[in-house]
């Protein structure tokens, strides 16, 4: 004999069904894991060039010398017009050329001027004034032009060289601060601005006649 199901109680297991589903839709929402965010950042940019190279003063009608961080390559940069087309280099770290560097000077005759000043982190900071004082007889001698100074990183004891340097070209210290703090940026030292600021640059005057 077949019961009937009375409409009403039809009703009822349809509201219970619907019920059980919202249930079940509502259990599985609060444990679903929501969706990873994705975020799409635009690539860093290039790091800056190793070499900074700055032109310092004329001789004849050509630039003739430039500061710059350690040459990357063993040949050192060109020097426009000149006789000889490589700059000779005016080393100022007290660490053994790179040998690589070194083969291709010696190959080609050129001669290296090295001055072994100690690269050293504040508070010990020690530039030596005679060491400075010669790097600057040799970037004045039109016989060694055309001349590269460079250290490891150009901003440090490079630096100092090419801004006692602009003192012999006359540039007033806001300029000669300036291009330092330029070239040197986050790493500007006052050491280094002081020791720029009390060079005595009378000692080599007479040499900067014909050369700035």
């Amino acid at each position: 004999m077949k019961l009937e199901v009375m409409p009403k109680q039809r009703a009822m297991e349809a509201e219970q069904r619907e019920e059980a589903m919202e249930m079940s839709g509502l259990e599985l929402w609060k444990h679903e894991k929501p969706a990873s965010m994705v975020v799409f950042l635009p690539p860093p940019p290039p790091p800056p060039p190793l070499r900074r190279r700055r032109w310092c003063h004329r001789s004849t009608s050509r630039w003739s010398t430039t500061a710059s961080s350690a040459p990357a390559s063993p040949r050192p940069p060109t020097s426009g017009s000149s006789s000889r087309s490589t700059s000779a280099p005016s080393y100022l770290c007290p660490e053994p050329y790179p040998e690589t560097n070194a083969e291709f000077l010696a190959k080609n005759g050129i001669k290296l001027h090295q001055f072994g000043i100690e690269g050293r982190k504040e508070p010990f900071v020690n530039i030596p004034d005679d060491k400075i004082r010669e790097a600057l007889k040799v970037v004045l001698d039109v016989k060694n032009q055309p001349l590269l100074i460079h250290c490891k990183r150009g901003k440090h004891r490079t630096g100092c060289v090419v801004g006692c340097l602009r003192k012999l070209q006359k540039w007033c210290l806001s300029s000669v601060f300036d291009e330092y703090q330029r070239f040197a940026a986050a790493k500007a030292r006052s050491t280094d601005q002081r020791f720029m600021e009390l060079f005595d640059i009378s000692s080599l005057k007479h040499l900067t006649a014909s050369h700035c």
